[in-house]
């Protein structure tokens, strides 16, 4: 495990991202996935529906084929599918933790985990021993939100703690796609507001491919999700 300023990890910051970031990270694994772009968190619900639990996994294949490193919280449900689709893909995945990098949350990811500080990368603002709390994951997402170039929100209520990730990227003036699934759901409030404040309905994996910084000219997906 090792401690770096956020600089080290990601280069020079902008004063937004400089006022929230933490002081310290640390990181286990291949730190160069935070040199290599595009960086994109799929994030979502804890608890997906059956087509939210397929078209994360299709999502994040279709990513995985045009070279995008895939971020999660390492989470149930959407985060952990979208990391294992990465590795099972043959991608790479970063996990930002809630919790110290020697703790397990949860327990059932224990070998995913593992897996993601030895072949891929795992990152955690909180030291040994720091104590596994609800503000915890708040927190995780505003680092997430940070390192990667864009996120994509796959389902989430009204109550998710995915919103604190969706607010935060935007509050960066990054990119933030919602499935067009959920845009549509109106017994949802967030998405609404969230596309009011520049958040992008996703309708196709290309619309996204093609919106992200140092895009390729190869380029062939367009998988509708």
């Amino acid at each position: 495990m090792k401690a770096l300023a956020p600089e080290e990890l990601l280069g020079p910051l902008n004063d937004i991202e400089m006022k929230y970031a933490p002081k310290t990270l640390y990181v286990e694994g291949d730190i160069s996935l935070l040199k290599k772009s595009p960086r994109i968190a799929v994030i979502g619900t804890r608890h997906p529906s059956e087509l939210g639990k397929k078209r994360t996994a299709k999502l994040t294949k279709a990513l995985v084929q045009n070279s995008c490193i895939i971020i999660s919280g390492l989470a149930e449900g959407v985060d952990t599918i979208a990391h294992l689709t990465a590795i099972e893909s043959g991608g790479r995945t970063i996990a930002v933790l809630g919790t110290p990098l020697d703790r397990f949350f949860p327990a059932k990811n224990k070998m995913l985990q593992h897996t993601i500080m030895e072949k891929h990368l795992a990152v955690s603002q909180f030291p040994s021993n720091y104590p596994i709390q609800p503000k915890n994951f708040p927190m995780r997402n505003r680092i997430m939100a940070l390192i990667a170039d864009a996120s994509v929100i796959i389902e989430a209520s009204d109550k998710s703690g995915t919103l604190s990730q969706g607010w935060e990227t935007l509050r960066l003036g990054r990119a933030l796609y919602i499935m067009k699934s959920v845009c549509e759901d109106n017994s949802l409030n967030w998405p609404r507001k969230m596309i009011d404040y520049g958040a992008i309905p996703l309708f196709d994996t290309e619309s996204l491919i093609y919106d992200l910084p140092l895009v390729r000219d190869d380029v062939t997906l367009n998988v509708a999700i």
